[in-house]
């Protein structure tokens, strides 16, 4: 089907997460996340180690690989070429056999097979403006199985517009010196000039739109959430 109108998500996902050089350094800036939380969570609402889970936006695969361990299969979306190199030079080294690496968005990712225990997607969401992330979100939920689970994890804005100057101030000034080590004030200041971070309280009816029910929030300095929900 011709759809002049779709978003060009590779042109959305930052030209830093294009470049080969930045890929190589990107779980050192990201702090290296610790997946396991996320894993606890999936695993408390039933998954194991049948259970088929796809994580969108998968980058260089910190939870993708460890999810690969615990569950029967994982397919690793990402729209950056050099992501997805990366990420399936870092599985064949692992010798990881239960794990698909996919380049493609929220938007393009076309599902095949059985519906999915379980989708997860961490700070990738905000990348697309809100019509987009609607639009993301149904498509998710037409992947899971009823009762599946989707757990985002984002920068969401859980603050009034008339506090963002505080809100903003405070993030900047706790932000890192050192780009390899860390988001500097640069860094933060052009995500909120450039990406799509959106509001909790816009972010919420999206979710319950798309047939999710929101079973858990969790929230960091008003500025990074945590959802669980399940597919109704």
């Amino acid at each position: 089907m011709d759809r002049p109108w779709t978003l060009d998500e590779t042109a959305h996902a930052g030209p830093e997460h294009l470049d080969a050089g930045f890929v190589a350094g990107f779980d050192r800036k990201q702090g290296y996340p610790d997946p396991a939380g996320d894993l606890a969570v999936f695993a408390a609402h039933g998954l194991g180690g049948t259970s088929t889970i796809a994580d969108l936006g998968a980058g260089t695969g910190t939870f993708a690989l460890a999810a690969a361990r615990r569950f029967g299969h994982v397919t690793a979306v990402d729209v950056s070429p050099a992501m997805v190199e990366f990420l399936t030079d870092r599985a064949a080294e692992a010798g990881v056999r239960n794990l698909d690496c996919v380049r493609a968005g929220f938007l393009s990712y076309e599902h095949r097979g059985p519906l999915l225990d379980g989708a997860y997607t961490r700070h990738a969401l905000h990348q697309l403006p809100d019509f987009w992330k609607a639009v993301a979100l149904d498509r998710l939920a037409r992947m899971l199985r009823p009762g599946g689970v989707l757990l985002l994890r984002d920068l969401i804005y859980d603050f009034a517009p008339a506090e963002a100057e505080e809100i903003f101030a405070r993030w900047l000034d706790g932000a890192a010196d050192d780009p390899t080590r860390g988001y500097t004030r640069e860094d933060y200041a052009e995500h909120i000039r450039t990406e799509h971070s959106t509001f909790r309280w816009l972010l919420e009816p999206m979710l319950t739109r798309a047939g999710f029910e929101i079973v858990g929030v969790e929230f960091r300095g008003s500025l990074y959430g945590a959802y669980t929900c399940v597919k109704r």
